[in-house]
């Protein structure tokens, strides 16, 4: 049977049920021991625990789910603030279930854990819960499987631990630590698991910004409405090391990827690996032109078609610095029918060219000779013309990315802005340019860049205008290296 002292302890603790900012200043010997340097949370964590509190002690809001994303540069207490959010879950809910996940294995175990275990230990009601090296668990008997915190790695191919997030009626808490690596595809099963009613459910994903595309980053920019986002500079939070950052600032510069990342918590213009800059792709989103400046401009349709059921069929146009998406269609493999709207739509712009992806576009191709039409057949693999690329698909990426930096626009296309910046450039040893693979790049989450690859076949073959050549003879020496053709 309880005594007086523990009797009291629940009774507070249900006091907190609502109340993350008071347990956080209730639950720990602030000013003492271990903590003799600090007088309760940092101001950011305030900030989030007061979000979850306002979340939750509305009746409106509280059985909806709750997305909280911080990006921050070093040192802050992101693993601390986790640890007391996750403490305080389960110490003021029965049979609340946490579950926390982070950018690698490696995070998780070394980092992350040890972190959440030391702020478990130093808690009030560290003795209603028993810690292992994978759980955190309530002592209670009968609610050990129900009342607890397990850490879950992950993997492309292992999403179930996160397929079964449910407890009905009483309280969920996700954690993703480092999320800008944490795959899409987890994210995405995460999301479609929320979705108990009458339950309490809290999403939280922290970390430095270290990569510009990918779910996390979205949390900032097209999903910003669903989230509650908060940027934290280092050098505005009370004990981070302000020489050592002054030092990068001096090294690196404020205005660096570097300095972004670690200090501001701002994302980078391009990640390590990136391919096509974001600052480049956002530029040609928001670039409006005039597409009679580029009438003397060869026009140039291009397909890509689909390679699986989810992918589309795209036909796009490219004149001069201007491209757009003319048709997307769900994947058709009757190659009959697409050659005859390719045909049509050839006709219906006077295109001077009609260039299709050969992965699954050579039917296409066979059926518009039939139809006494001359289209340029391209393999992705085949080999390139500029030494140092590994195949063609790398080298007309490359020229995309040149054309993007000249000026070129993408009519406020935001898928194809997306596919742009997806592609990572993979490590080689003889330093040739070598893009990740489609099937990478759906291994991390990212769909297949159709729009994209529309948008590269455009500069496969040099290509001159059939009608205008000859009124504009000084752009005839342009290759395919040129935005012109």
């Amino acid at each position: 049977m309880a005594n007086d002292a523990e009797i009291e302890l629940i009774e507070e603790m249900a006091r907190f049920t609502h109340d993350s900012r008071g347990f956080a200043r209730f639950s720990y010997s602030w000013g003492e021991a271990e903590l003799d340097q600090e007088d309760g949370p940092r101001e950011w964590q305030d900030e989030v625990l007061c979000a979850i509190d306002e979340h939750l002690q509305n009746t409106e809001t509280r059985f909806m789910p709750l997305l909280l994303a911080v990006a921050s540069g070093h040192g802050i207490g992101k693993s601390a603030l986790i640890s007391i959010i996750v403490n305080w879950g389960l110490s003021t809910c029965e049979d609340c279930k946490v579950v926390i996940t982070a950018n690698t294995e490696t995070q998780l175990r070394t980092k992350t854990w040890p972190e959440l275990t030391t702020w478990t230990r130093r808690s009030i009601t560290s003795h209603w819960f028993k810690t292992t090296a994978t759980a955190v668990h309530s002592i209670e008997p009968g609610h050990e499987k129900t009342w607890r915190t397990d850490q879950v790695t992950w993997s492309d191919n292992n999403t179930e631990a996160f397929a079964g997030l449910h407890n009905k009626k009483k309280r969920i808490i996700v954690v993703f630590d480092e999320a800008s690596a944490i795959s899409d595809k987890v994210w995405n099963v995460t999301e479609g698991a929320l979705t108990d009613e009458d339950t309490e459910i809290i999403w939280i994903a922290f970390g430095n910004p270290t990569r510009n595309t990918g779910r996390f980053k979205d949390c900032f920019g097209r999903l910003r409405h669903r989230w509650k986002t908060w940027q934290i500079d280092s050098r505005t939070v009370k004990g981070t090391n302000k020489a050592q950052i002054q030092k990068w600032i001096e090294d690196y510069g404020e205005d660096s990827d570097f300095v972004k990342v670690r200090v501001r918590g701002l994302f980078p213009n391009m990640s390590m690996k990136q391919f096509i800059a974001t600052e480049d792709a956002d530029r040609a989103l928001s670039l409006k032109l005039d597409q009679k400046q580029f009438d003397f401009a060869p026009k140039i349709i291009t397909v890509d078609p689909a390679w699986e059921g989810d992918d589309e069929f795209v036909i796009g146009m490219r004149q001069g610095l201007s491209f757009k998406i003319l048709r997307t269609i769900p994947k058709n493999d009757n190659d009959l029918q697409m050659a005859s709207l390719i045909a049509s739509i050839e006709d219906e712009e006077k295109a001077d060219a009609v260039i299709v992806d050969a992965g699954y576009g050579t039917g296409i191709v066979s059926a518009g000779k039939t139809m006494r039409r001359n289209w340029h057949l391209i393999w992705f693999s085949g080999a390139p013309n500029d030494e140092g690329c590994l195949n063609k698909r790398a080298e007309m990426w490359k020229l995309t990315r040149d054309w993007l930096k000249e000026g070129g626009s993408i009519n406020g296309d935001t898928q194809l802005h997306m596919e742009l910046t997806g592609p990572e450039t993979v490590p080689r040893m003889d330093g040739k340019l070598q893009l990740e693979s489609k099937k990478d790049m759906k291994a991390r989450g990212l769909p297949s860049p159709n729009r994209a690859d529309a948008l590269a076949l455009s500069f496969a073959v040099p290509i001159t205008g059939k009608a205008k050549a000859k009124e504009h003879e000084e752009y005839s020496n342009y290759g395919s290296g040129s935005w012109m053709g």
